[in-house]
């Protein structure tokens, strides 16, 4: 008998979308998700807003525009997110 071989599967990477709102950095622009949570007791929902470090080579992206976000591997000590 051998021994059945057991492969990964690399978890699905689904891409955030979200307004830039820096781009002062060389190659990096930070971009704003904003997601509504639903509170458990109160049954409202607020916004929560989460900034990302993403790499954008070339620095193609402008302030103010929409973006997709994939994750990727460590890039820098904040950066793990690679622009689509």
């Amino acid at each position: 008998m051998e021994p059945k071989k057991v492969t990964k599967s690399e978890p699905s990477k689904k891409p955030l979308r979200g307004k830039v709102v820096s781009t002062k950095m060389k190659d990096t622009i930070v971009v704003a998700i904003d997601r509504f949570i639903k509170h458990p007791k109160y049954d409202k929902y607020f916004k929560v807003t989460k900034r990302f470090k993403a790499h954008d080579a070339g620095n193609t992206k402008k302030e103010g525009e929409l973006v997709s976000i994939v994750e990727c591997r460590p890039i820098s000590k904040d950066k793990h997110f690679t622009v689509v």
